[in-house]
């Protein structure tokens, strides 16, 4: 079992969802249970299953709950982009989220080649 606190790609994820909640408050009122509502869940689902996975017994449950977060992180990526698309979100906005997003993306995808080599 791992403390999530100390891996840096769940402390990069949490920085990001805290962001992008003070980002969506300026949504429309009307999106609030629809695309507000999919890209909070879908951030908050990456920290949330990274914490989970350092939950679990062994490194391949880690590397399972890793593979969740990193969808949800695709997931977030295209639901930012709607969001820019629909004129929701700043261009500079969307591309600064954008990086931060690729860079998670990136992180776990460097985690789990690493546990299963491990393994």
């Amino acid at each position: 079992m791992k403390d999530f606190r100390k891996q840096k790609v769940w402390e990069k994820s949490h920085k990001l969802t805290l962001e992008v909640y003070l980002i969506t408050i300026k949504f429309p009122k009307d999106e609030l249970f629809g695309l507000t509502s999919q890209i909070r869940r879908s951030c908050a689902s990456i920290p949330a299953n990274i914490a989970e996975g350092c939950g679990r017994s062994g490194e391949i449950e880690l590397a399972r709950f890793l593979h969740i977060a990193l969808g949800s992180a695709s997931e977030l990526d295209y639901h930012l982009m709607l969001a820019c698309d629909l004129g929701y979100l700043t261009d500079q906005i969307y591309q600064e989220i954008y990086i931060e997003v690729s860079e998670i993306k990136k992180m776990l995808i460097s985690f789990i080649k690493k546990l299963k080599a491990n393994s």
